[in-house]
């Protein structure tokens, strides 16, 4: 029923009919390179009268009109004044054009490290580069720390893999993309988020709830978009290093040039090594694996501004290698055999993107761009006895056009696109293998009145040959009911196939049995993945003592008509198979930031979570999910004196108690209790920058030095019937301290 309703609405696009008595229209600068080309505070008036008007924040201007009002004026400090002779009611398109003899003024502000868009239909904001500086931030699984919409936690007491969660859900219900082009699917999923280093990331995009079409039909519970530094902009030479306390060395090195007037280049080297044992808390296991990664991407940018033209041409190489287990796990003489146990994950990939974009000069409004990707995936691994490697072989590309209805108060995109992904799993001594095709097209409409009110609704058919033939459909909306509020509402459907394999590798480091109930479906004997996600939020920014300050209000839910239940409830089986019932995530959220005085910001945020699935065994609260939490961050900077100034950063969250997976049947001394009670984190980081060049930076994680205690499970008897390494609910390090310097050449 929601499925006829909703596209019954999306196919309904009305008609809107203007007043009469007014006249409307658009002021434009050619030369603003982004896509929102409207300028704010243009003065118009009817000529030889004190009729006017300014132009709003998207360029926008209603104005009074009279059948005798027939020349405007147009003026704007730095621009050349024009008169335009205007004989109909149709809203015009004006281009301002520069005084030529004007001096040039250079005004500068400082940015917002987080920033909230009041204007968009969905619920995005923007995290930039200021903000991925105030943690460590050494690939992308830890750009997260200082953001409290985004969940960051261990996924397993051994290889130290971060995993994200948004709206109470894991990562493979969240699209991520990569300068919008799907990026972190299918064999990448569990350790993908740490291919990408911290350096490379110039801002990320976080949009809550049902996405865009254009993207394709997988998001579910939002989606997160990641936007890497452009050889054009970057510095000319940018040299980071870390060191901390668990025997991480990283470098990260950028190399930009500037070929000619159109064309950039840069190449971007990362490598990280671990190489020391630690073993904390006594249970002859590392702490944290050894590790190598060397990560390569060179980048090719070309823009023509003049002509409309911009592309972007990526080739990345990553060998990535882990290793953990017993302290005296040796790989040469262990691996295959019971003298120790231990695991090593060794993982290549190669990438290749293209981006293509093309700018009607004379209508900016208008533009077509087309997205290609490839990817190759080789990961061989094994835990203990268990061998698991995957393959897998992806290839994007998506086609795209941009235009306006009339004018642009109605905006539109469409296009099609086609995925193809194949799969080779070996999974202990099974084999596992399918090619997944689809092609799809979509349309998205928008529409804004300019004042307080705009929507977005997008619809998108796909055939997929192991899915069938779907329909997406997502529609956001946007109200303003008075100043410098916002309120938004979404709705929108997402379809995946999941790799219950590869998006839960931590289970392999057990004991446990893997059953699949087979259900005769297309995928692992499965049917798909499908779920409905709505919800709301209300943003309202204001002043408080004189110092700006905001308040959001969020509220998501995501039912699922279908879903592969991950079940660990028996200690000593895993267990996959379709839901039959309820299974629903409640997510809400109240977030407050100020700026106490200036240099001085403090964000604040509570959340809560009721995420409940039916089991074989009833229905139950999603293990390992704290139903509530607490986030604050408090950052100040001094006057930046000429590049010299100090940064000081504080992180605190509050954990709640948490549902533990049912341990009963496991002989005593390997029984888990049914729930674990809270916890606090605390991490700081002071930056000294020294000049425009060179800066330092100390920082600390987990300053309160919480531990989970006995963290593997069954660790005195690694080959036996109740070892598992999968109930990771705290910290398992500790306290960990590190340090870094930045070096780059403009």
């Amino acid at each position: 029923m929601k499925t006829k309703i909703l596209n019954s609405f999306l196919l309904f696009i009305p008609y809107i009919i203007f007043s009469q008595t007014t006249f409307k229209g658009m002021i434009m600068d050619k030369n603003n390179p982004k896509d929102n080309l409207g300028v704010e505070g243009v003065s118009v008036h009817w000529l030889n009268t004190n009729v006017g008007t300014t132009t709003n924040e998207k360029g926008w201007f209603t104005i009074p009109y009279k059948e005798e009002y027939k020349k405007l004026v147009v003026s704007y400090i730095g621009y050349k004044t024009d008169t335009l002779t205007i004989t109909n009611l149709k809203p015009i398109h004006h281009f301002l054009t520069l005084e030529s003899e004007l001096d040039e003024i250079t005004i500068e502000s400082k940015r917002n490290a987080v920033q909230k868009n009041s204007f968009a239909t969905a619920n995005i904001f923007t995290v930039n580069s200021e903000e991925l500086l105030k943690a460590a931030c050494c690939n992308l699984a830890e750009s997260f720390e200082t953001n409290p919409s985004i969940d960051v936690s261990f996924s397993d007491a051994l290889t130290g893999t971060r995993q994200i969660q948004m709206l109470g859900l894991k990562s493979p219900y969240i699209l991520i993309t990569q300068e919008n082009v799907p990026s972190i699917r299918g064999a990448s999923q569990a350790y993908g988020l740490t291919f990408t280093p911290g350096t490379w990331v110039e801002s990320i995009q976080i949009s809550k709830g049902a996405g865009t079409v254009v993207n394709g039909y997988e998001s579910i519970s939002g989606q997160i978009n990641t936007e890497l530094v452009k050889p054009f902009s970057d510095n000319t030479l940018f040299v980071n290093g870390y060191a901390n306390r668990n025997g991480r060395l990283e470098l990260n090195t950028h190399f930009n040039q500037k070929i000619s007037e159109k064309w950039s280049t840069g190449l971007y080297l990362h490598g990280n090594y671990r190489g020391e044992k630690f073993d904390n808390n006594g249970d002859n296991f590392l702490d944290m694996p050894l590790a190598n990664q060397i990560n390569i991407m060179n980048r090719w940018q070309y823009t023509d501004a003049e002509k409309g033209w911009v592309s972007f041409i990526n080739f990345r190489y990553l060998s990535d290698d882990k290793q953990t287990g017993e302290i005296d796990f040796n790989p040469e003489s262990d691996k295959g055999t019971t003298n120790a146990w231990g695991s090593e994950i060794d993982t290549k990939r190669f990438d290749f993107t293209a981006k293509v974009g093309y700018v009607f000069p004379e209508l900016p409004f208008q533009s077509f761009g087309f997205q290609f990707a490839y990817s190759n995936h080789q990961q061989e691994s094994y835990f203990g006895l268990r061998n698991y490697n995957i393959s897998h072989e992806s290839i994007y590309s998506n086609l795209l056009f941009n235009s306006i209805i009339g004018d642009t108060r109605n905006k539109f995109k469409t296009g099609i696109s086609f995925t193809h992904d194949g799969y080779n799993e070996d999974v202990f001594t099974n084999t596992y293998n399918r090619v997944e095709n689809s092609v799809g097209a979509f349309f998205e409409y928008a529409f804004d009145n300019l004042n307080n009110f705009s929507y977005t609704a997008g619809l998108r058919v796909d055939h997929h040959n192991l899915l069938g033939t779907f329909i997406t459909p997502r529609l956001h909306f946007r109200y303003v009911p008075w100043e410098k509020a916002t309120l938004r509402a979404s709705v929108g459907r997402g379809i995946r196939s999941a790799n219950i394999f590869a998006e839960n590798q931590q289970l392999f480091a057990s004991s446990r049995q893997l059953n699949i109930e087979n259900a005769n479906g297309n995928i692992y004997g499965l049917d798909p993945e499908i779920a409905w996600n709505y919800g709301f939020s209300y943003l309202q920014k204001f002043n408080l003592f004189g110092q700006k300050a905001d308040i959001t209000l969020d509220y998501y839910v995501t039912d699922f008509e279908n879903q592969i239940v991950v079940d660990w409830e028996n200690p000593q089986e895993i267990n996959f198979y379709n839901l039959e019932g309820r299974s629903i995530a409640n997510s809400f959220q109240v977030e407050v930031n100020y700026n106490l005085a200036e240099g001085l910001d403090l964000r604040t945020a509570y959340k809560y979570f009721d995420v409940i699935t039916d089991y074989k065994s009833g229905r139950l609260q999603k293990p390992l999910q704290p139903r509530n939490r607490f986030f604050a961050n408090l950052s100040y900077e001094t006057n930046n004196d000429n590049f010299n100034q100090w940064r000081f950063d504080v992180t605190f969250n509050a954990v709640g108690a948490q549902r533990l997976p049912n341990t009963s049947a496991n002989p005593a001394q390997y029984q888990l209790p049914a729930s674990v009670n809270g916890f606090e984190l605390l991490n700081s980081q002071i930056t000294k920058v020294f000049s425009k060049k060179f800066e330092v930076y100390v920082g600390a994680e987990n300053l309160t030095n919480t531990r989970q205690q006995n963290p593997v499970l069954g660790s005195d008897n690694p080959f036996g019937s109740n070892f598992d390494t999968t109930i990771v609910y705290a910290p398992i390090f500790g306290r960990m301290i590190y340090t870094g310097f930045r070096f780059k050449i403009n």
